[in-house]
C-alpha cells in the first residue's frame, strides 16, 4: 500500500459507541467516493458495549492507534543492500563508491543486523596497519586476496583461509629470503623462477606471483605436493602490497551490533532525534523486531519525514484527540461538538452541526451522495445513534437523529428498542471492571480559561449497579486529578431508564462550581442529584464552563 494514499479515520480518546462507529461508517463512506484507502482506527479500548455492537453486526474492531506523531515509517527511507561480513574491504568501497553511500549494513545469512562499515573504518584499517600479521589474525579468504588483487587462483581451494602467518615480500637474495619466510606465511614475490622455488621450499600458505599472467607447470607441480596455494596477479609487488590488506573481510573493522544503534520502523523521531544529538554516526541500520535488517536511515532524511493523514471524527479538541496530533495532517473533521482547539495548517474540510451524533451527520451525507448503506454499517450507525441519544432521550437528540435511526434501523433489520436495550446492558456490566476502566470507559477533558477539567459518563440501566460503584469512584477521583494534572473532575452516574444522573465532584473549587452550575436544592453529600440530566454535552459541560468563566471574572 502506498503510504501517500493512506488516510486514518480516528475518533477521540477513551471511545464510545460514536466514536468508533463514526469512524469505520466515515471510512467506507470515503473509500466509496474519494481516492486513497481509508481505514478506520481507534485512540484507546472500546467500552463493552462498543463491543457488543460490532460483535453484533460481524464488524472487525478497528485496530488501536496511540500516537500519530511521525515515526521511522513516515521517512522516505533509502534501502542500501545488506553485505557480508566476508566481504573484502575493497569489495565494499567499491560498492559505497557505486550506491554513493558512506555506510554499509552487515548482515548474516539470516538478515539480521551484524554490524555496518563506514568509508572513515575503511580509511582507517588502510592507515593502522603497522602488523604483518593482521592478515592471518582477520582470517582473510583466498577468495578476497583473488578479487583484491584481479588474480587467479592457480592451486589450492577459493574458499580456504589464511589463518596462520605474516605476509612477506620474497624479493632479496636467497639466504634473505630463507631468513625472512618461515612455514604457514603468504608469500609476495615476482616473476623468478628461482625465487618461487626458493619459497615454496619454505612451505608457505600462500604464495602470489605478481607481474605475470601464468604461472611455470614446475611451479604448480611443487605447489600442489606441498599444499600450497598459487595466486597469479599482473600488479607489480609494490602494487600487490599496497592492494594486499584490502583483501581483508569487513568483520574485521565494523561496528558490532552489540555497540551499535539501531531503530525500528515504530520508533517516533521526536526520540530518534534526542539519540543522535549524543551520538557521531551519520547513518543507522532500521530492524524489525527479530533485529532483521530494513533499511537505513541518516540524519539529512530526517527533513524528509511525510506527515500522517487523518480524518477526525466525534471530537475536534486537542485534548481529546490522539497524541501526537500537532505532528499529523488533519485532512477532515466530522463532528457535532462545540468548536474546540484543534488547530490546522491549511483550510479543510470540516463539518460541524448541532446534531445528537457524529454518525447522523455521516447519515446525512451518505444521502447526499446517494448512496446505498451496507446493512452492517446501517447497524453500526443506528447503534451510534441510540448511544449518543440514550435512546432519543437526551435533550441532544433531534427529529432528524430519530429518523435517521429509524431508517437505518429497518436497513439493519433490527428492532430499535431491544436492540438498545441489549446495547445498554452490556455497558452496564461492571462486575468484572476495575475502578481505573469504570472511570475512563467514557472519559473527557475540557478547558475553561484556565482551568482544566474532567467528566466521566458511567451510563447504566441498573441504578443498583450505580450506586455499588460510587464509593469507588469518588475514593480514585483524587488520583485522577493528580494523573491527569486537572484542577478539578467530575462523574456522571447516568441512570438512562429514569433519566436521572447524580453528579459526583472533586478538586478545588469543584462543589462550589457544582452549587452555582444546579443550586442548593440540587445539592447532596459530594454530588448532586439531577433529575432529567443525562447529557454531558448540553447540560454538564457548558454549565460547568460558564461557572467556572463566572467564578474568574
Amino acid at each position: 500500500m502506498n503510504r501517500d494514499d493512506l488516510i486514518w479515520v480516528l475518533g477521540h480518546k477513551n471511545p464510545d459507541t460514536d466514536a468508533i462507529c463514526s469512524a469505520i461508517a466515515y471510512a467506507n463512506f470515503k473509500n466509496m467516493t474519494d481516492k486513497g484507502t481509508y481505514v478506520p482506527k481507534k485512540a484507546g479500548e472500546m467500552n463493552e458495549e462498543t463491543r457488543y455492537v460490532l460483535k453484533t453486526f460481524q464488524c472487525e474492531e478497528p485496530e488501536t492507534v496511540f500516537d500519530v506523531s511521525a515515526q521511522i515509517k513516515d521517512l522516505a527511507l533509502k534501502y542500501t543492500p545488506g553485505v557480508k561480513g566476508s566481504y573484502s574491504l575493497r569489495r565494499a568501497w567499491e560498492q559505497m563508491r557505486e550506491l554513493n553511500v558512506v555506510t554499509l549494513p552487515i548482515v548474516n545469512d539470516k538478515g539480521q543486523v551484524e554490524g555496518i562499515i563506514t568509508s572513515d573504518d575503511i580509511a582507517r584499517s588502510y592507515m593502522n596497519v603497522y602488523d604483518n600479521e593482521t592478515m592471518s589474525s582477520s582470517r582473510t579468504s583466498y577468495a578476497n586476496v583473488v578479487e583484491t588483487l584481479d588474480g587467479r587462483l592457480w592451486t589450492g581451494n577459493d574458499h580456504g583461509v589464511f589463518h596462520r602467518g605474516k605476509v612477506v615480500i620474497g624479493s632479496g637474495d636467497r639466504d634473505n629470503m630463507r631468513r625472512e619466510i618461515a612455514a604457514n606465511d603468504m608469500v609476495i614475490t615476482g616473476n623468478a623462477w628461482e625465487r618461487q622455488v626458493i619459497a615454496i621450499n619454505e612451505n608457505p600458505s600462500c604464495l602470489i606471483i605478481c607481474g605475470v599472467n601464468s604461472v611455470e607447470d614446475s611451479i604448480i607441480a611443487m605447489a600442489r605436493e606441498k599444499d600450497i596455494v598459487i595466486i597469479s596477479t599482473t600488479y607489480d609487488i609494490f602494487t600487490t602490497a599496497r592492494l594486499i590488506h584490502q583483501a581483508m573481510p569487513i568483520r574485521q573493522f565494523m561496528t558490532m551490533s552489540k555497540n551499535l544503534i539501531w531503530f525500528g520502523m515504530d520508533d517516533y523521531l521526536e526520540d530518534v532525534t534526542d539519540r543522535l544529538n549524543k551520538i557521531r554516526h551519520r547513518d543507522f541500520p532500521i530492524v524489525d523486531e527479530q533485529m532483521h535488517y530494513v533499511a537505513m536511515f541518516s540524519r539529512r532524511i530526517l527533513l524528509s519525514k511525510q506527515k500522517k493523514k487523518v480524518i477526525l471524527v466525534d471530537h475536534n479538541e486537542k485534548n481529546q484527540a490522539v497524541d501526537g496530533i500537532e505532528d499529523a495532517d488533519i485532512l477532515e473533521i466530522i463532528d457535532h461538538h462545540r468548536l474546540g482547539s484543534l488547530e490546522t495548517i491549511s483550510p479543510i474540510v470540516f463539518r460541524n452541526q448541532p446534531l445528537g451524533c457524529s454518525c447522523s451527520i455521516i447519515y446525512q451525507m451518505y444521502q447526499e451522495k446517494k448512496i446505498e448503506i451496507p446493512r452492517k454499517i446501517a447497524g453500526l450507525m443506528c447503534s451510534a445513534i441510540l448511544s449518543d441519544t440514550l435512546m432519543f432521550r437526551s435533550p441532544t437528540c433531534t427529529p432528524y437523529d430519530e429518523a435517521a435511526a429509524r431508517t437505518l434501523a429497518e436497513i439493519a433489520d433490527i428492532d430499535i428498542e431491544e436492540h438498545a436495550m441489549a446495547m445498554f446492558e452490556a455497558g452496564s456490566n461492571f462486575r468484572n471492571k476495575s475502578t481505573e476502566e469504570i472511570m475512563f470507559t467514557d472519559f473527557k477533558t475540557f478547558t475553561a480559561g484556565d482551568v482544566n477539567f474532567g467528566v466521566s459518563q458511567v451510563s447504566s440501566v441498573s441504578a443498583k449497579q450505580l450506586a455499588a460503584i460510587k464509593e469507588k469512584l469518588l475514593k480514585y477521583m483524587e488520583t485522577v486529578i493528580v494523573e491527569k494534572n486537572l484542577h478539578m473532575i467530575f462523574v456522571m452516574l447516568t441512570n438512562i431508564l429514569e433519566q436521572s444522573t447524580e453528579l459526583l465532584y472533586a478538586g478545588t473549587d469543584s462543589r462550589d462550581i457544582v452549587l452555582d452550575a444546579y443550586g442548593e436544592d440540587r445539592m447532596a453529600e459530594n454530588s448532586a442529584i439531577l433529575p432529567g440530566v443525562v447529557s454531558r454535552k448540553k447540560q454538564v459541560v457548558p454549565q460547568m464552563i460558564e461557572a467556572i468563566h463566572y467564578r474568574s471574572i
